[in-house]
């Protein structure tokens, strides 16, 4: 969507949504919207059998309000997954602000979205995520009790627990597929290099793993090339390099029918959401031999930190919960080869399980 086009409810128009493809029996969606300062919002409640719905705000430019809405069904139904896989005690939801987080982000805008997150009463509890910063949340928090990942609530900036989990997930796909335990000398291409993905960057250079790096900031390529000694590609060509391991830490639906017969890596392993385009891409990368470490499992440990810390707290227990990701995807993996399913399948079929305990 231009962003001065005025936003038209008809592309997402809510008598539809209950027939919306990614609906899949949200119980709340609120469209937000504030005059003064811009804010045109979306936030989505998909789950809350284990507690409140928790999630991140994405701002982004989309271009129409359908891709927002579809956009935020996909990611909140993600976040009941991934708290119901990590062990926590939350639903899933998802907040979307449409607009563009260089040029239209405004601390009035942040503001209104935290008002209208506050008119929730608690059902939804919001973070950071795409185009928000830990900053932002400090923002947003200023009108209401339900933003986390601030300094107020917890340990702040959970993007390098996002991090530290993808890592330890790449660990174990490398040592489940290549028996290896160590990543000396194993090339990896990153996709994205926003907070999490050069975060992870940073850890696998530390491991003695090669880096093939991309993202559509010049900048902040320049500096991993500088840091780690990567080389670069294309952000549309990441997936396509020679490598061992593919890391997707950009935005999802980038494994699907035309990428996944490019990939070249054995393994994908990264922090973006949704990155399946449907479900038949998991199966797609089982078919093809690719070990699929499912996203919400292995980029759990932003959601990790922000549920269990405290103020005041250490990190000790946020570390070993986003440590012990790499058990949880290694028990996924055990199974889908025993069972011949694909890994998200599995994924999936472990946060049923808790989600109908739970009823």
């Amino acid at each position: 969507m231009n962003i001065s086009t005025p936003y038209r409810v008809g592309d997402a128009d809510p008598v539809s949504v209950f027939d919306h493809p990614e609906f899949k029996d949200h119980e709340q969606i609120v469209f937000g919207y504030d005059a003064a300062s811009g804010l045109k919002t979306i936030i989505a409640i998909h789950d809350t059998r284990l507690g409140p719905a928790a999630g991140g705000c994405r701002m982004w430019r989309y271009d129409t309000g359908a891709a927002a809405l579809t956009d935020a069904l996909r990611l909140s139904r993600g976040m009941t997954y991934k708290n119901a896989l990590a062990g926590l005690d939350l639903g899933g939801g998802k907040a979307v602000i449409i607009a563009d987080p260089r040029t239209d982000k405004s601390e009035q805008m942040l503001e209104a979205f935290g008002v209208q997150v506050e008119r929730l009463g608690g059902r939804y509890r919001t973070a950071e995520d795409v185009g928000i910063s830990s900053a932002d949340m400090e923002v947003v928090a200023r009108k209401t009790a339900h933003a986390l990942g601030t300094a107020q609530t917890g340990l702040g900036d959970p993007s390098p627990y996002t991090a530290l989990g993808v890592f330890e997930g790449i660990k174990a796909a490398v040592q489940f597929r290549l028996r290896r335990d160590d990543l000396a000398g194993l090339t990896v291409s990153i996709q994205g290099l926003g907070n999490v993905g050069f975060a992870v960057a940073r850890f696998l250079h530390e491991t003695g793993a090669r880096l093939i790096v991309s993202d559509i900031n010049a900048t902040s390529v320049a500096k991993a090339v500088e840091a780690f000694g990567a080389r670069t590609c294309e952000p549309a060509e990441a997936h396509r390099a020679d490598a061992d391991v593919f890391c997707p830490c950009a935005l999802g639906a980038g494994l699907n029918s035309l990428t996944i017969p490019e990939i070249r890596a054995g393994i994908v392993a990264g922090a973006a959401n949704n990155q399946l385009a449907s479900d038949t891409d998991g199966t797609r990368l089982r078919d093809a031999g690719i070990l699929y470490a499912p996203d919400y499992a292995i980029n759990a440990g932003g959601i990790i930190s922000i549920a269990l810390a405290g103020p005041g707290d250490t990190d000790a227990l946020v570390r070993e919960k986003t440590i012990a990701i790499g058990r949880t995807l290694t028990r996924i993996f055990e199974r889908a080869e025993a069972e011949r399913r694909p890994t998200q399948a599995i994924a999936d079929t472990l946060a049923q399980e808790r989600l109908s305990a739970a009823v």
